[in-house]
C-alpha cells in the first residue's frame, strides 16, 4: 500500500511485479492511511510481502477479527480427520445442557454452516461475556433459537466460535485456542494467534473506526439496523451497552482471551502462512488436510439469502467457500474474511495461499474490502502465468 508519501515496501518475487502495483494503487486509496498488509504464498514461498501507511510495517500485528473463524474450522477438520469428532452428531450429546429449547437434534455440521439460529442471546451479551467464549456458551446452552435450527441459515458472527469450541472442549477436554498452539502456530512458527502473548503486545496497532464519505454517511443514516432485528441481536447491538466493533480488537481482554469467533490477532504474513499449510506442502510436510477433508469443508452446506444479514452468501464447515465469491478460484478454495475488510484463504489447485489486512475499517468491509477484488485478480494472473 502506498503511504502519504506513495511509497510501498517489502519484497515481490520475480513474476508478482504486478500485484506490487495494483497494491499500491488500490489501498493507497482504499485503506485512508490507515495501514495495510498483504501476503502471498505460492507453492509453500512466500512471494508476496508488501506493506504500507501510518504506523504499519509487516510486523505488526492488527486485529483480523472473523478471520480467526478461519482457525476455529481448521482445527475442526483436524479432529473430523482424526475420527474424534462426528460431522453429523448431536451437539447436545456432547454438551447435554444445549438441548434445551429445541436444539436437541442440532448436528455439528449444522452448527459449522451457521444453521442453528442461536445467533445471540436475549438482551445481549456484555463486553466481558464477549472477550470469554466459555461465557458465551454457558449463556447460549439455554438460548431459544431465532429460527427452527436446521432450516435456514444466518451468520453467527459473534458466537459461532464459542458454539463450536465448547463441543471441542467437551469432546477432547482442550480448547480450541489450545490445539491451534499446538497443533498449527507453533509446528509453523505462524506470526498469528490465538491468544496474543503480553511480550508481543508492542507490535500490535490498534483497529481504527472507518471515515465514511457524505455519500457513505448518508446511506448509512438511511439504513439503520432495527433494533429488533436478527442482524441486530447476531452483532449484539441490542445490547446495553450496544457492540462496539473498534474497540472489541483494542480490548486487552480480548487479545489475550481470543474468543474464536473474532480474537485473532496477527499480520498478513502470519494468516497467509496458515493458508499456505492448507494450500499444499510447507516446509518439506505434507499439507494439513487430506483431499477428502478439504473437499468436505470446502463444499457447500449452506446457500441463498442469509437470514442475519439479507445478501446472498454461501458457507461451508467453519470456511467460506471462496470461489462463491472469487470465481477465478479453485473450486476447494477456503478462507474467511473479518470486519475491517480483510481477507484470507487458501487455494489447493493453484498453490495459493492469500492475506490481506487492514487497520481502518472500510466502509461495510463485510466478507472482505472491495480492494481484494483487484488485488487477488492480480495475484491469480500473476501465478497463472508462473504456472
Amino acid at each position: 500500500m502506498s503511504d502519504v508519501q506513495g511509497h510501498v515496501h517489502g519484497t515481490v518475487e520475480p513474476g508478482f511485479e504486478s500485484v506490487r502495483e495494483e497494491f499500491a494503487t488500490v489501498a493507497a486509496h482504499e485503506a485512508r492511511d490507515g495501514g495495510a498488509q498483504l501476503a502471498v504464498h505460492h507453492h509453500g514461498r512466500l512471494v508476496v510481502d508488501l506493506w504500507g501507511g501510518d504506523g504499519v510495517d509487516g510486523d505488526s500485528l492488527l486485529g483480523l477479527y472473523s478471520s480467526s473463524k478461519g482457525a476455529m474450522a481448521l482445527v475442526v477438520a483436524l479432529l473430523v480427520q482424526d475420527g474424534v469428532l462426528d460431522l453429523d452428531r448431536e451437539v447436545a450429546s456432547w454438551w447435554p445442557e444445549f438441548a434445551a429449547e429445541g436444539k436437541e437434534k442440532l448436528t455439528l455440521r449444522q452448527l459449522l454452516s451457521h444453521r442453528s439460529g442461536v445467533i445471540g442471546a436475549d438482551g445481549g451479551l456484555s463486553p466481558d461475556e464477549l472477550a470469554d467464549d466459555r461465557a458465551i456458551a454457558a449463556r447460549l446452552a439455554g438460548q431459544r433459537p431465532f429460527w427452527e435450527p436446521g432450516t435456514g441459515h444466518g451468520y453467527h458472527g459473534l458466537v459461532i466460535g464459542a458454539l463450536v469450541g465448547e463441543v471441542v472442549l467437551r469432546a477432547t477436554g482442550r480448547t480450541i485456542q489450545d490445539l491451534y498452539e499446538e497443533r498449527v502456530r507453533a509446528p509453523y512458527a505462524l506470526d498469528y494467534y490465538l491468544g496474543l502473548p503480553e511480550e508481543l503486545e508492542p507490535r500490535f496497532r490498534p483497529a481504527l473506526p472507518m471515515l465514511p464519505t457524505p455519500a457513505e454517511q448518508a446511506f448509512l443514516a438511511e439504513n439503520p439496523i432495527a433494533p429488533d432485528s436478527l442482524a441486530a441481536i447476531a452483532f449484539n447491538f441490542h445490547a446495553d451497552p450496544p457492540f462496539d466493533i473498534v474497540g472489541y480488537a483494542n480490548s486487552r481482554a480480548v487479545r489475550a482471551q481470543a474468543p474464536v469467533s473474532g480474537g485473532g490477532i496477527g499480520s498478513a504474513r502470519g494468516l497467509s502462512r496458515m493458508y499456505a499449510a492448507i494450500a499444499g506442502e510447507l516446509d518439506g510436510r505434507a499439507p494439513l488436510l487430506r483431499p477428502d477433508t478439504l473437499a468436505e469443508v470446502s463444499r457447500i452446506h449452506s446457500a441463498g439469502t442469509d437470514l442475519v444479514t439479507g445478501s446472498d452468501n454461501a458457507f461451508g464447515l467453519g470456511f467460506v467457500p471462496l470461489a462463491t465469491r472469487h470465481p477465478e478460484l479453485g473450486p476447494t478454495a477456503v478462507g474467511h474474511s473479518g470486519a475491517p475488510g480483510s481477507q484470507a484463504f487458501a487455494d489447493p489447485s493453484t498453490g495459493l495461499a492469500y492475506s490481506y489486512a487492514r487497520r481502518r475499517f472500510a466502509f461495510l468491509g463485510g466478507p472482505g474490502a472491495p480492494e481484494n477484488e483487484r488485488l487477488i485478480a492480480a495475484v491469480v494472473a500473476a501465478a497463472g502465468k508462473l504456472g
